[in-house]
């Protein structure tokens, strides 16, 4: 972000894959002192181009002022930070540790706790995007901890996306992200519906999207979503597996809270049957494909340039 001074702290990052990599490169892009720990080495060695030191294990990281995670999952975050070699298994700690891990409450209730007891605050700060929304500035995140130190983190959350949520106390940022991936499911399964109705009325995927991206009801989502509709490219961004995962989360939170989502559980079931019909390699925009199956309409990429809305 322009005008900050990312020089006041020391920054740890811990994991460097396609998200983490992009988001420890826009902090080194902006001027802050970052070392960072992968489990593959050479997926971190890059970064050095940056400014960035590489180090040898997490717990070379204890020396840093706010350490970052972003890994593969619960049981990476708790062994990052927790077991032998963890940036918290040293006499020296961290000030502060940020994580932006998909984790349950669970797995970040057990490192805050343990975190706490050490004198090291912990943010929970899990995101929304992808690498290439990483890329362009536009990552955001909903963080919950202590509100003193989301207030000294927050130049550095700043710096890698274009802004972070204070939502309140101890996990409720997981929460926060169960129901924005709720809402992603919800969204794109409609998206294709009428992609698919206005195709086989006669009109174009492109030019649908196109006057859709352009009205009130286009949004970041539908515009970095189209190109993938249009060209029928469903390179991973999220499986359907995960998305599935995430609906069951929000819906036994819908249970537990006793909040009735009816067009939540009716997506839920258009997710399994996408599974159920083998897309689990690809993207969760495969839902295009199997709405027009049963649609019959026989879908074909358009080969167009489209716009993503994030590049340039």
């Amino acid at each position: 972000m322009a005008g900050q001074n990312l020089s006041q702290h020391k920054i740890g990052w811990i994991g460097t894959g396609r998200m983490g990599f992009a988001m420890a490169q826009r902090l080194l892009k902006n001027g802050a002192d970052v070392a960072v720990w992968n489990r593959t080495k050479s997926k971190a060695e890059p970064l050095t181009d940056d400014g960035a030191t590489v180090v040898e294990s997490p717990a070379d990281l204890a020396d840093r002022d706010i350490v970052f995670t972003m890994v593969g999952g619960p049981a990476d975050f708790v062994q990052v930070t927790l077991e032998d070699g963890g940036v918290l298994s040293q006499n020296k700690k961290p000030k502060m540790l940020i994580d932006s891990t998909s984790v349950d409450e669970a797995a970040s209730s057990t490192v805050r706790a343990a975190a706490e007891d050490m004198g090291v605050p912990m943010l929970a700060a899990p995101v929304s995007g992808n690498a290439k929304v990483v890329k362009a500035g536009k990552l955001t995140f909903a963080v919950s901890g202590p509100e003193d130190a989301y207030n000294e983190a927050r130049p550095y959350l700043d710096a890698i996306g274009r802004g972070s949520s204070y939502v309140g106390e101890g996990e409720l940022s997981r929460f926060i992200k169960i129901c924005h991936n709720v809402m992603l499911g919800v969204v794109i399964q409609n998206l294709v519906e009428i992609t698919v109705l206005a195709e086989k009325a006669g009109v174009p995927r492109h030019a649908f999207l196109d006057f859709l991206n352009n009205s009130v009801m286009g949004s970041m989502f539908t515009t970095y979503k189209s190109p993938a509709l249009v060209n029928l490219d469903y390179s991973v961004t999220f499986t359907p597996e995960l998305l599935l995962k995430d609906l069951d989360l929000g819906l036994a939170a819908a249970r537990a809270n006793g909040v009735p989502m009816p067009v939540t559980t009716a997506a839920r079931e258009v997710v399994q049957t996408l599974i159920g019909n083998g897309y689990t390699e690809e993207d969760f925009a495969a839902l295009l494909s199997m709405q027009a199956k049963a649609s019959g309409l026989d879908l074909k990429s358009e080969d167009k340039q489209v716009s993503d809305g994030l590049s340039g």
